[in-house]
């Protein structure tokens, strides 16, 4: 019979998994049953333990665990309600009942930063841990009870009136006092010091996403809340943070692509059944065609060419691209790089520099000469400029991809020029990161283009693997 804490114990797991899964992770039922059988063995007296477990039981790479890290907080939090700490000593409340105004400090304020400056330059977790679910118990909360779901607990709000990034000083002042950390060392203490600001954010964040799971569920809160892996990732709307971390997967992705890739071609090379030798050998096996024979083909190796829109929001989408496709140069028999904004420049050479990857857009838009008299974006220009003077890059055995939403400002889209550069290439595939149902919005030329081409939509660097892998000649 199962008794109420099994039942609670077991819903709590498949809503964990139901999470991951909704955000991309492959999670089937024997890996399910691994983190029951993972559950009923450690128990839930070690929570750290659990979780290492249950990462170790659900997860195939190092890259999901934020995602697990975060669903698993909600699914298994550590307790409900306001922290047991806080309750016992809860922020004081001035003996003022008026709120601060404009240049009026606020005593509860200075307190709680002036506590937080202490744990950050102590490097106290404990401390930091019960500073965030104080934060969150005195600014976090928002609503007043009049409706349904119009109350909860915001990070952003709290942590706004706080302002720990403001602390940096004062913190590399005590660290400088204790250490006795001459000038040289500023730099260094400075960036642990941002680090250790940045995880009493994320202890913040936490806090206030447990809470509002309790208020609405943790389902829908793991859905809206938690930060998708690196790979889905919306090109378009990347942060700073997700970009570097994208950027960090252009290798291990390479290495995949590029098995597919040889697996396709060692397949391709059997080639077709050749009908006259398959029957010729069937004469030994009583006219059975246990032996069918093939053509042999030796298929070369492709050419690719990319043309890539640096412009603006789609720069990204590029840049990932163009390190991708350089990183698994080996797979084709050569590749050049074409980038623009209005006018079209070769940067092969910038790509095969070696340089900081994070640089690479910088260097294109510095060195590159991809603008003319002005900086928008102009695809018929730029189609136009590549037809002109490098068209001599396309040949029969060439592969195009370009690169790019397709927002023309309104400019002639020179659909001749890109009729001309499908007519010598082998294939041409245009990847577009905006969602299909934009395309025929604005001053968007997609619909007109994916007239002349096949196009594509590609919002993320998974959707970018698998067309890589199924739409590129081998």
């Amino acid at each position: 019979m199962t008794t109420p804490q099994q039942a609670d114990t077991a819903a709590r797991l498949t809503g964990l998994v139901r999470s991951l899964r909704g955000h991309g992770l492959p999670i089937g039922p024997a890996e399910t049953v691994d983190a029951a059988a993972v559950l009923d063995v450690l128990g839930f007296t070690d929570r750290e333990r659990m979780r290492a477990g249950l990462a170790a039981a659900l997860l195939r790479s190092e890259g999901q665990r934020t995602v697990f890290d975060a669903a698993f907080d909600l699914f298994f939090p550590l307790g409900v309600g306001t922290p047991e700490a806080v309750r016992a000593d809860p922020p004081a409340v001035p003996d003022d009942p008026e709120p601060p105004r404009f240049g009026r400090p606020d005593p509860l304020r200075e307190r709680l930063r002036e506590r937080l400056a202490e744990a950050l330059a102590a490097d106290d977790r404990a401390a930091q841990a019960r500073l965030a679910g104080e934060v969150v118990e005195a600014f976090g909360r928002y609503g007043t009870g009049g409706s349904p779901g119009s109350d909860g607990w915001s990070a952003q709000q709290a942590l706004g009136r706080l302002a720990p990034e403001t602390l940096l000083a004062r913190v590399l002042a005590a660290l400088r006092e204790r250490q006795g950390a001459p000038d040289l060392s500023d730099l260094v203490l400075a960036d642990e010091i941002r680090r250790r600001i940045r995880d009493f954010r994320a202890m913040a964040a936490g806090e206030a996403r447990r809470r509002v799971a309790e208020l609405r569920g943790p389902e829908r809160i793991a859905e809206r809340a938690v930060a998708p892996t690196a790979d889905l990732v919306d090109f378009l709307y990347a942060g700073r943070d997700q970009v570097a971390e994208l950027r960090r997967t252009v290798h291990p992705l390479a290495r995949k692509l590029a098995t597919r890739l040889a697996a396709r071609r060692r397949r391709a090379a059997r080639g077709e059944i050749d009908l006259r030798r398959t029957l010729r050998r069937s004469l030994t096996t009583g006219g059975v065609p246990l032996r069918p024979a093939y053509r042999l083909r030796r298929p070369a190796r492709p050419e690719l060419v990319l043309l890539c829109d640096v412009s603006g929001s789609v720069a990204g989408f590029a840049d990932f691209t163009m390190l991708l496709v350089q990183a698994m140069s080996e797979q084709f028999s050569k590749v050049r790089v074409f980038a623009f904004v209005n006018r079209t420049a070769e940067v092969t050479g910038l790509l095969r520099g070696g340089d900081d990857p994070a640089r690479l857009a910088a260097r294109i838009l510095a060195e590159a000469k991809v603008t003319g008299y002005h900086g928008n974006s102009d695809y018929g220009s730029a189609l136009g400029g590549f037809v002109e003077h490098h068209l001599d890059a396309v040949g029969p055995r060439t592969c195009v991809l370009v690169l790019g939403d397709a927002r023309n400002n309104g400019r002639d889209p020179n659909l001749d020029a890109l009729r001309r550069i499908a007519g010598r290439a082998r294939r041409v595939f245009w990847l577009n990161p905006e969602q299909p149902s934009l395309w025929p919005t604005g001053d968007s030329a997609a619909l007109a283009y994916a007239g002349v081409v096949e196009m594509h939509s590609c919002r993320n660097a998974r959707r970018l693997g698998e067309l890589i892998a199924r739409l590129l000649p081998v």
